[in-house]
């Protein structure tokens, strides 16, 4: 099910990550998230509510094993990086939105919906594509159902 594309201002935030390489279907949500949360009250961080994915290669010109993503927190609070979990500040950025409420599989739909907007609309793409997710994915019938706003950080070409 596709919503209408808009545009929005983010928020400055700093991202709590762990890096993933490989391909975006087989990222191990299940053990990152609790990883993630269990770190920041370790380090009394405030964590915030919602899970993010940064997507920095496009799975169809790049080779889906050496995809790179980020599946991270947003925090509140000073805190250093370890081995395993890094931060990023984030700027406030345009971006283009798009609701994905479906399977993981869709996600190539959503996505070239998104991308077309933004063609027609005479925008470009200036960064890394972000999820927000906005609640646990469920599984049905087998398949991985995915609650979440894609927000692609674009600016006029």
């Amino acid at each position: 099910m596709m919503d209408k594309i808009k545009i929005e201002k983010t928020k400055p935030m700093k991202l709590a990550y762990i890096e993933h390489i490989g391909e975006y279907g087989k990222i191990p949500f299940d053990e990152y998230i609790p990883r993630l949360f269990a770190w920041a009250k370790e380090k009394k961080v405030r964590p915030g509510f919602k899970a993010i994915g940064v997507f920095h290669d496009n799975p169809n010109e790049k080779s889906p094993a050496e995809c790179k993503s980020w599946i991270g927190i947003p925090i509140r609070g000073e805190v250093s990086p370890d081995e395993e979990i890094k931060i990023e500040d984030m700027s406030s950025m345009d971006v283009a939105v798009i609701k994905h409420k479906g399977p993981a599989s869709e996600y190539g739909e959503t996505y070239k919906k998104v991308h077309g907007w933004i063609e027609e609309n005479g925008y470009e793409l200036t960064g890394p594509c972000l999820e927000v997710y906005s609640k646990k994915p469920k599984v049905v019938n087998g398949e991985t159902i995915i609650y979440s706003k894609v927000q692609v950080p674009i600016k006029k070409k």
